[in-house]
This record gives structure tokens, C-alpha cells and sequence, in this order.
């Protein structure tokens, strides 16, 4: 039983984590921010979408 909740537990939090890994994979700058952003607000469902959206938008170069 301890190994299933053990298992469970390191799923739920690499995707509560999924912002954050797409934007490190991507080698963001402000893979920081998006941690953070994730971290503090990604327990309400709106912070984890705002976060998964800024980790999958386009960098613009100027």
C-alpha cells in the first residue's frame, strides 16, 4: 500500500510540475518565474493553465 500512494504521489507531482519541465526542456530564460508561478499558484487550476501556457508560448526575439 505505501509503495502505490509512493508511486502516486511522484506521478501527481511531475505533472503538477509539467509547466516547469516543459519550460527547463526548453531552455527558457524565465523558466525561474514560471517555476515560481507554478509552485505559489498552481493549485488553483487558472495559475497551472497560466503557467502551462506561458512555458508552451514562443519566446519573441526582438
Amino acid at each position: 500500500m505505501r509503495l502505490i500512494f509512493a508511486v502516486l504521489l511522484t506521478l501527481l507531482s511531475l505533472f503538477y510540475f509539467l509547466p516547469f519541465a516543459i519550460a527547463f526542456s526548453k531552455k527558457r530564460a524565465n523558466s525561474g518565474a514560471i517555476f515560481a508561478l507554478n509552485l505559489f499558484l498552481g493549485w488553483s487550476l487558472i495559475g497551472w493553465v497560466v503557467a502551462l501556457v506561458w512555458a508552451m508560448k514562443d519566446e519573441q526575439t526582438l
